[in-house]
């Protein structure tokens, strides 16, 4: 048994119409592979199931989760707009030919030079964190900009706490139980540079409760109403859980979104509000299940008291988040997917550090030199996350589309990791 988006075809893990044998074969390992398919089912998903009679809606992906020149011109090809945060992350979409009517610049640091690049560049709406950032942004102005500000209604949802953003004492925006956030509301509408559009909020990541997000969306439409704000668009952020295990137990996206929007359909009519347009930010939930790593085993070992490690020739350098987050992870041999697991392994790679480790506990048959080791649900945050630790050059990154596959992102080579270093 194993997680329903995975393929497998006597006995071979397939993505698109490749075995993950052959990918590896052809392009080298540790290699991301993205099924470029299940990314635009994805994204049509949300567009078609974020939708309202009475309510304007947005569906803005967050670039964070995973972001390339090819991506972004996949989420425009898709007709979903780009959520950014950093001046790296502005670039991409620049030089991608990325609309920015469509783009969101997010952010609790910007600097000044980010947001000079952001107003030359005609970014559609800044995302305010705070009134430092207003300070900074004042001055770069030559023309109306559009703002959202940032708030935390105080919703606290169950997933891991450095993935949690919404609590009163977040590093992110700020809280709507603080008076010093209504004064600088009432700035932001007074200002003759600034068009404040409305709110933004994030709960956190990974949210498997539908009640989280009814909450958040009620707290918020309650402080606009007691405080009669001029909002125009309210943005929920996202988070949207996926699976990683057969544990998880994401929420059907199609009949969760309709939901969700006629909730606040329904809230805004109880208090009173008129209708405002509704985003989302869905990043992991568009890209983490269309993510492959694929690795070559080179070695395992039996300790004396008996713990299996099977090691690979990837490391926490390219799969960070279980060292960071405790994260789980499915794994599968991928050249001998039908065969039993049944002995326990620890995969982890060739980092100098005892806490590389990718996988705590797979079940997976007896492992050997030269097997190639899938580890599944690695499209968010792997990529975007990946570094150079003991000088290990990041992997390639590839785009399966049925029978058709692309180079996106070249592997790194050791010519690469010197590239910025100054001779003595």
């Amino acid at each position: 048994m194993t997680l329903n988006y995975v393929n497998i075809c006597n006995g071979q893990l397939m993505i698109g119409q490749f075995t993950a044998q052959q990918l590896a074969q052809r392009f080298g390992t540790p290699l991301y592979v993205m099924d470029e398919k299940y990314i635009r089912q994805q994204a049509q998903m949300f567009k078609h199931s974020f939708t309202h009679p009475q309510l304007a809606s947005e569906v803005i992906y967050a670039s964070k989760a995973f972001l390339t020149l090819a991506m972004c011109k996949l989420i425009q090809e898709e007709g979903l707009s780009l959520d950014v945060v950093s001046g790296g992350e502005l670039y991409t979409a620049q030089q991608a030919g990325f609309d920015m009517n469509r783009v969101y610049f997010h952010g609790n640091n910007k600097s000044l030079v980010e947001l000079k690049m952001a107003v030359e560049g005609g970014v559609s709406t800044i995302v305010l964190d705070n009134e430092d950032e207003l300070e900074h942004l004042l001055p770069l102005l030559t023309h109306s900009q559009k703002v959202l500000l940032r708030v935390n209604p105080g919703i606290e949802a169950h997933t891991h706490e450095y993935i949690a953003t919404t609590k009163n004492d977040s590093k992110f925006g700020l809280s709507t139980a603080d008076p010093a956030t209504l004064s600088l509301i009432d700035r932001l509408i007074s200002e003759p540079m600034i068009d404040f559009a409305g709110l933004h909020a994030h709960i956190g990541s990974q949210i498997f409760e539908a009640e989280s997000f009814f909450m958040e969306a009620d707290a918020l439409i309650q402080f606009i109403a007691d405080h009669k704000l001029p909002v125009k668009e309210l943005n929920l952020g996202g988070g949207f859980g996926v699976a990683y295990t057969l544990d998880d137990n994401p929420l059907s996206l199609p009949e969760f979104l309709h939901s969700l929007l006629e909730h606040i359909f329904k809230t805004l009519t109880s208090v009173g509000l008129d209708t405002m347009k509704i985003m989302i930010e869905p990043g992991r939930s568009i890209v983490a299940n269309a993510g492959t790593t694929l690795y070559t085993v080179g070695s395992t070992k039996t300790t004396i008291n008996h713990k299996n490690y099977v090691f690979v020739d990837g490391s926490m350098a390219d799969h960070i988040r279980t060292a960071l987050y405790g994260a789980q992870y499915t794994a599968i041999l991928a050249n001998r997917a039908d065969e039993i697991c049944d002995i326990p392994y620890t995969v982890t790679g060739k980092a100098c550090e005892s806490g590389d480790i990718i996988i705590k506990e797979a079940l997976l048959p007896e492992c050997k030199k030269g097997d190639i080791l899938a580890v599944c649900s690695t499209g968010a945050y792997h990529y975007t996350m990946s570094s150079n630790y003991n000088r290990l050059p990041r992997p390639a990154v590839i785009f399966i589309s049925e029978d058709q596959v692309r180079m996106v992102v070249r592997r790194e080579t050791y010519e690469d990791l010197i590239r910025n270093d100054v001779g003595v």
